[in-house]
């Protein structure tokens, strides 16, 4: 692996995605995707932001292969993921969804699935310590938290995979705004301590604001722009990203 490649963790390159949607009684092809380049260098924070339908968690869910492009590659450190063994693949790239994803059993079962699945062993309470929780946790039932330590119990669930990349899609849209605030000061605090190259969806420009290093602004599937984030914020070189943060890109409708 050369210096440049590994300095690279996700390399999107002319990305297409097109899904079968019913529109009343006719099945129609739409574009999710369009045409979608883009380079995230190891240990970036980036925002993927953009208006409601604009592709933005099927980006994400393509990244580890919970959806295929129709076209384009996606490299994991300048490797083709298509060639890749999912469950190896999503082991270097973790996901945490909007909803907090619950397995039955104890906390500490949760947070060792991953690594008991392949026979190694796992120090779930430092996983947990990791995310702000009390290690005397460890035996209650996952189901017992509030719904901002499962969202907490997730994302230490995921790092107990020891990814190279963390995905998060909305991981704060179905908390209160003290749970929401909590997990952005956690995600701030992650990236900095492991060193974490993070991809985070979400609409809510304040939490954006606090985590991103880069910002990328999809519309219509389509990157409009892509940047630092501190200079996104201050200034968007486009029209619609000057748009979109005045609040009048609205949803894009897919």
């Amino acid at each position: 692996m050369d210096e440049v490649t590994d300095l690279l963790a996700i390399e999107l390159s002319h990305l297409n995605k097109v899904k079968p949607v019913l529109l009343g009684d006719t099945l129609t092809k739409l574009e999710v995707i369009h045409d979608l380049s883009l380079v995230i260098p190891k240990g970036e924070v980036l925002a993927l932001i953009g208006p409601s339908g604009s592709g933005k968690s099927t980006l994400l869910r393509m990244i580890n292969r919970m959806e295929e492009p129709t076209s384009g590659s996606i490299l994991l450190y300048g490797s083709d993921i298509q060639h890749m063994n999912v469950r190896k693949l999503r082991r270097r790239v973790g996901m945490v969804s909007q909803t907090p994803a619950l397995l039955p059993g104890t906390i500490e079962e949760n947070i060792s699935y991953g690594p008991k699945l392949r026979g190694e062993p796992c120090d779930a309470a430092h996983f947990l310590d990791l995310v702000g929780l009390e290690k005397s946790l460890l035996q209650r039932p996952a189901s017992a938290l509030s719904i901002g330590q499962q969202q907490r119990m997730s994302i230490a669930r995921a790092l107990a995979n020891n990814p190279e990349v963390l995905l998060l899609d909305e991981p704060t849209s179905a908390l209160d705004q003290t749970a929401a605030r909590n997990i952005i000061n956690l995600i701030c605090h992650l990236s900095h301590r492991l060193a974490l190259t993070v991809i985070m969806v979400t609409h809510v420009m304040e939490h954006a604001k606090a985590v991103a290093t880069r910002i990328a602004l999809l519309v219509h599937g389509s990157l409009i722009e892509e940047g630092e984030a501190v200079e996104f914020f201050s200034d968007p070189t486009t029209e619609a990203g000057r748009k979109f943060l005045r609040g009048e890109l609205f949803e894009s409708g897919d």
